[in-house]
């Protein structure tokens, strides 16, 4: 089976099992807000090599589902640990020569490029829910610990309209982390991701290393 569309149905599970959860608590008792989340975000680069320029619309879809860990007994505090799926796409200044070697982009018109991630957020929750209230206040905290399923990079010369591809390439760092924060009212809520990690590893250009970082803001829903 397609490993993402296994993920998507273990999310789903998840969350009619939460679903259960809320309709038999009763005010006053200890609950947990297991939560299904969807996120949309622009996206840019940032940290990017001298003369790099972000060169058209950049933006990625995160879906996933949070198990809930109170660490009060009223509720207002807790920990979330996540599992979910992540989708880019960037058009980007940078240009793949071969699966080694970048450079800054030149005779090229199209130039992207598209990953897909398995995400594990880690959060720490403020909120002012109870266990029979869904529409509340919150900022959520955390990091976001990323796996990259697949990339690709893909662009088009501008010379003899011809398309260049790469998959998977060795000097994409699979493994990234960020920082990330959420914070609004009831499902809409506005959301910030700091990646820490550079996208590629022992890249450089010029002699200068290559330390692209992303970073997100955008809109979350939760939803119970």
């Amino acid at each position: 089976m397609n490993l993402r569309l296994l993920v998507l149905m273990l999310l789903i599970s998840l969350n009619l099992n939460s679903f259960a959860q809320a309709d038999s608590l009763k005010l006053g008792d200890k609950y947990w807000e297991d939560q299904l989340y969807m996120s949309i975000s622009y996206d840019i680069m940032r940290s990017q090599p001298q003369g790099a320029e972000t060169s058209g619309f950049s933006y990625s879809i995160s879906v996933g589902y949070i198990k809930d860990i109170p660490l009060t007994k009223q509720g207002d505090f807790s920990a979330g640990i996540g599992l979910g799926y992540g989708y880019n796409s960037f058009n980007h200044d940078l240009q793949l020569i071969d699966e080694s070697t970048i450079q800054l982009g030149s005779d090229i018109s199209t130039n992207k490029l598209r990953l897909h991630n398995i995400e594990f957020p880690i959060q720490l929750r403020w909120r002012t829910s109870d266990a029979v209230t869904y529409s509340f206040w919150r900022v959520y905290a955390g990091v976001k610990l990323n796996y990259n399923l697949s990339n690709k990079f893909s662009y088009q010369l501008n010379s003899n309209n011809q398309t260049i591809e790469f998959s998977n390439v060795p000097i994409f760092n699979k493994f990234q982390s960020g920082l990330e924060l959420s914070a609004g009212y009831g499902a809409f809520n506005f959301y910030m991701y700091y990646g820490l990690s550079p996208v590629y590893k022992n890249a450089t250009i010029n002699g200068e290393t290559v330390s692209s970082k992303i970073t997100k803001f955008g809109l979350i829903f939760y939803l119970l």
